[in-house]
């Protein structure tokens, strides 16, 4: 079974900054994406940011176009999404995901609990 634990959420404020941690097991393919979408209630899901693990292609929505640096660290498994100049728009439960790879980040197939992030205004 795929899992995925996410951390790094919580209460910041406007203009701030989070690097949420996604630890990732059990994805058998040679070539797939890892990626978090985020969920605010009454919104669509939003898929924020995706990365490629065979050739390293990012995905970044136009609502976090150079606020956000998705990464990873090959020898801990775990994958980066980092945050900066948070607005409360961004406000919702942030997925670490599963996440296609052709469109890149066009749909996901799997996720963990998920991570709240709060922005105050």
């Amino acid at each position: 079974q795929v899992q995925f634990v996410e951390s790094g959420g919580g209460l910041v404020h406007s203009g701030g900054s989070l690097t949420l941690s996604c630890v990732v097991s059990g994805i058998t393919l040679d070539n797939y994406a890892i990626g978090w979408f985020r969920q605010a209630p009454g919104k669509r899901r939003e898929g924020v940011s995706c990365i490629s693990s065979s050739d390293g292609r990012t995905y970044y929505a136009g609502s976090v176009e150079g606020r956000v640096i998705i990464f990873r660290d090959d020898v801990k498994d775990t994958w980066y999404l980092q945050i900066n100049g948070l607005k409360p728009e961004d406000t919702a439960v942030y997925y670490c995901a599963q996440a296609a790879l052709e469109p890149l980040c066009a749909d996901f197939a799997s996720w963990g609990q998920g991570s709240q992030v709060t922005v105050s205004s």
